[in-house]
């Protein structure tokens, strides 16, 4: 079986191995779809000196699949079903998986697993949201128009935000945002943003902001867009692992601060089957998201579109050897 290796910045090999062997408690799992995000990017791009080479099956972690062997008394799962897998170490980028029963969801019969395969990501919003004051009446500030960046649009809408500001650099991102729940699009996310934000909010700026790039430029916008007192959630993987930072704005913004990460630790995975609920209802359209396909062997190819956001591309799926579907 084949599986793929970081072995420095921007540089992947396939590597032959051996197929796991079935451990209690787990499933092999035969992975079909994968989807990318910006914690790829930061896995090949810009990980730290020490993370390369990386280990095998690096970076996959939105990713569904089917079960080929399974040694649980207590799942009521079974050899064949198509599942939601998640991989905490980001290592599912192979043909053959090994993955704690307990980190198995099972996938809904009404929708194709690549629709379901979204809620991975889904989840991890929903999961950040759950970390967020009352937004009723309230003013929000998304920055970056990706996959995350709708998916807090949507959310904030449900959430009861008045004004909902998305803020990105490529016009197709944009042009998704209202969408998706924004009232607001704007096409910058530089220094003509802070007075477009100044200017929705009646000079006040935002009660919240998320930051949903991981570009350095972004990270350190942030709370420039943000109120006095309000609130600032950085959820985009940093794009280096060390920044320069404008700490003095955000000092002097006396604003609540988090950092989100870590759906994949949350007690039985709760916002990601909340996510597949709310796709497989219907409730979120997911579908427009999904702008491209490339087969496992051209993975390098998806990484460039992704990192280089280029040809209009959003959501992007690695189809692995053995679907027929």
């Amino acid at each position: 079986m084949l599986a793929t290796q970081i072995l420095a910045p921007g540089k992947i090999r396939f590597a032959d191995i051996t197929a796991p062997s079935l451990m209690p408690g787990h499933a092999i799992i035969k992975p079909r779809y994968l989807s990318l995000c910006g914690s790829d990017i930061h896995m090949l791009y810009h990980g730290s000196v020490d993370d390369y080479p990386s280990p095998l099956g690096a970076s996959g972690h939105e990713m569904v699949g089917v079960i080929e062997e399974i040694d649980s008394a207590t799942s009521q799962l079974k050899v064949g079903d198509w599942v939601l897998a998640l991989s905490p170490l980001q290592l599912a980028m192979t043909e053959c998986l090994q993955v704690p029963v307990e980190l198995l969801i099972a996938l809904p019969t009404n929708l194709s697993p690549q629709i379901l395969l979204q809620a991975q990501q889904l989840g991890t919003v929903i999961y950040a949201c759950k970390r967020l004051p009352n937004m009723v009446g309230k003013t929000a500030v998304v920055i970056g128009q990706g996959s995350a960046g709708l998916y807090f649009n949507y959310l904030l809408k449900r959430m009861g935000a008045r004004i909902i500001a998305g803020l990105d650099l490529e016009p197709h991102r944009i042009s998704m945002a209202k969408y998706y729940g924004c009232t607001h699009e704007i096409l910058s996310t530089g220094a003509k943003s802070t007075d477009i934000v100044s200017e929705i909010t009646g000079q006040n700026m935002a009660d919240l902001v998320v930051e949903a790039a991981g570009e350095v430029s972004s990270i350190n916008l942030a709370p420039h867009l943000v109120k006095q007192h309000g609130d600032l959630i950085y959820f985009g993987i940093p794009r280096a692992p060390i920044i320069p930072f404008e700490f003095q704005v955000l000092f002097r913004k006396y604003c609540r601060t988090t950092t989100v990460s870590g759906a994949v630790y949350e007690p039985n995975l709760a916002s990601t089957r909340q996510a597949i609920s709310m796709i497989a209802s219907g409730e979120i359209d997911v579908a427009p998201l999904i702008t491209h396909t490339f087969p496992f062997h051209n993975v390098m190819d998806a990484y460039t579109m992704a990192r280089n956001r280029s040809d209009n591309c959003i959501k992007i799926i690695v189809t692995l050897s053995g679907d027929h579907n």
